[in-house]
């Protein structure tokens, strides 16, 4: 929100030999911020992704935000996130957001209209 300090924390590129070291379970839907193509640069040293992304603090506005599975209206719903949660922004596609509240989750798919400018 507007003059709100920022709480963000500070993620960097993990220093030292990356490399997968044996298999790992896929997390369920909506637990990690880990999808094929993209994750959170925090899991940059246990999960494989195309590509690792260091997040953009965002507020959730006035009214809430449904988190959802994927971006239709109809999808699951994970959870809810209260007016004034601080989450970390992945990925944007149109009216959508990817993001979570931290590198262990949850995650998922939300409206950008309904967070805070």
């Amino acid at each position: 929100m507007n003059g709100a300090p920022s709480l963000i924390t500070t993620y960097e590129v993990p220093s030292g030999g990356l490399g997968l070291k044996g298999p790992v379970a896929k997390p369920a839907p909506g637990t990690l911020p880990l999808r094929g193509d993209l994750a959170h640069i925090a899991l940059a040293g246990t999960h494989l992704a195309a590509h690792y992304v260091i997040p953009h603090e965002r507020f959730v506005g006035p009214d809430g935000v449904a988190v959802m599975e994927n971006t239709r209206d109809d999808s699951p719903q994970i959870t809810r996130f209260e007016p004034g949660t601080r989450i970390e922004v992945l990925d944007v596609a149109g009216d959508w957001v990817w993001g979570c509240l931290g590198p262990q989750g949850p995650s998922g798919y939300m409206k950008a209209s309904a967070l805070a400018d």
